[in-house]
């Protein structure tokens, strides 16, 4: 401890701050001279579940959450005006609003540049008939470099909208809610000159939305309709920097403009309803719904430059209506599919053709639903007209989870090694705990069965990994 005690105060309080504020106080016994070195960190973390929550009922307690306030009123008088880097603040309802906001702009006077808010507030206020909203300080902070709002039951109050907000410096931009009120996109994000990486959870839209931005690499948004509106009318995407896609949404009935030349990797979990897997798989030209899905092409043709897919069962579904417009997917080396037992496989085939240097194909479970649109790109159904795949598919490296050891699945990886022509190394993985349709003993005599088979006939080799804890002989040798 002396050692550690002789290291310069600098030294310190750099390692201090990567613990939280409550534990980097309670080195204040260690001695007199750790006293106040707590109070010289430039990070902050305030989590009031860690102050009030150790011991069941403690907030129910009787000015407890005065003392918790009056805390952090004190460490932010101790630290008077010196610089701060990161401030992080977490509360729920009943923690005093307007010292809440007190706080954050103490901080935003003092420079920071890395700003965490989880604020529990409902935007109405019955006891005072006031809406909460963030300090006007925050939307026009020149320090500000990443900035994350979160809200488990509530929303962000964006209030001052696009229009009066700039943040000259903030790279990052992370917001996960139930809501945000604010302007459309289109007018939200020129707000943010210099904006990298954007982060949009449990955002709802109805009508035209537009994510516009020429410094945009790193665009995540999880969508999701009302109740009586699911799909939005039309998503845009203007962001020619991008180089890394995840997005989940209701399909859209338009795609206006997909902008994404030097996109790499693309992350596309695109959702349906029953009803409307009905209409894809019974196309009707005369019906409305099935009309608003087809314009998905635009979003997938926009995409052809990536180098990385992955495609969620619901997204593969959809891309069945894309078959005739499927654009050519030059770069890809990587596609990942996740399958389910509810959705088909009637873009696979397709798909596999239009990919003419993939490399490496995953797929997350076997199990699809089963139509006769499978073509090549499993054995669900007998058929003469089989070989398309053999000459055009490159695939060298597979692997495959969730596997149960059923004959259908074997079957499948039968035909994998017989149609895919380049294939080197397939990796199956045996989760731990998923179910099986046989005895573990019997499933693995039989797969180490196949693969001394295959390994003899083919040049590939096919390895079982699976638990070492509890399956000790493999992968094979």
């Amino acid at each position: 401890m002396d050692e550690f005690g002789n290291l310069p105060e600098e030294v310190i309080c750099h390692i201090l701050s990567f613990l939280t504020t409550k534990e980097a106080a309670l080195t204040s016994v260690l001695s007199k001279r750790w006293l106040n070195l707590w109070k010289l960190v430039p990070n902050i973390d305030i989590d009031d579940s860690v102050f009030l929550y150790p011991e069941e009922g403690k907030r129910e307690r009787e000015g407890i959450l005065q003392c918790f306030m009056d805390f952090v009123d004190k460490l932010l008088a101790l630290q008077g005006d010196s610089p701060i880097d990161r401030f992080s603040l977490k509360c729920e309802t009943g923690i005093d609003k307007d010292r809440v906001n007190g706080w954050i702009c103490n901080v935003l006077r003092r420079g920071v540049s890395d700003l965490e808010l989880s604020l529990d507030y409902s935007g109405y206020d019955s006891d005072s008939d006031e809406i909460y909203c963030l300090p006007e300080e925050l939307f026009e902070s020149k320090t500000l470099v990443d900035l994350k709002l979160r809200s488990e039951e509530y929303g962000v109050n964006w209030w001052r909208g696009g229009e009066y907000t700039c943040l000259p410096l903030l790279k990052t931009l992370e917001i996960d809610a139930e809501w945000i009120t604010c302007d459309e996109l289109e007018m939200f994000l020129p707000a943010f000159p210099v904006l990298e990486e954007l982060y949009l959870a449990d955002k709802k839209w109805l009508w035209n939305e537009t994510v516009s931005s020429s410094s945009l690499r790193k665009l995540t948004i999880y969508a999701s309709g009302f109740e009586s509106y699911l799909n939005p009318e039309s998503i845009s995407f203007d962001t020619p920097s991008l180089v890394y896609l995840e997005y989940s949404d209701f399909v859209a009935a338009d795609y206006p403009k997909v902008n994404l030349t030097n996109l790499v990797e693309a992350h596309i979990r695109l959702m349906v309803t029953e009803g409307q897997v009905n209409l894809i798989r019974a196309p009707n030209d005369e019906d409305d719904g099935f009309l608003r899905l087809r314009n998905v092409w635009k979003l997938i043709s926009g995409i052809r430059n990536v180098q990385k897919l992955f495609f969620t069962a619901d997204a593969l579904e959809v891309l069945s209506l894309c078959c005739e417009s499927m654009p050519v997917f030059n770069n890809l080396k990587f596609l990942c599919i996740k399958s389910d037992k509810e959705r088909g496989w009637q873009a696979m085939p397709v798909l596999l053709r239009n990919c003419p240097h993939l490399e490496t194909l995953v797929f997350e479970d076997l199990s699809h639903y089963v139509t006769d649109k499978c073509g090549d790109a499993c054995d669900c159904i007998p058929r003469e007209d089989k070989g398309s795949l053999r000459s055009s598919c490159p695939v060298k490296y597979m692997k495959i989870t969730g596997f149960r050891g059923t004959i259908k699945e074997m079957k499948m990886i039968t035909h994998f090694l017989e149609y895919f022509p380049c294939l080197k190394e397939m990796n199956i993985y045996v989760e731990e705990n998923d179910p099986t349709e046989f005895e573990i003993p019997g499933r693995l005599k039989l797969v180490r069965q196949f693969w001394t088979f295959y390994d003899e006939f083919f040049i590939c080799y096919v390895k079982l990994l699976v638990s070492p804890v509890v399956y000790k002989k493999w992968p094979p040798e």
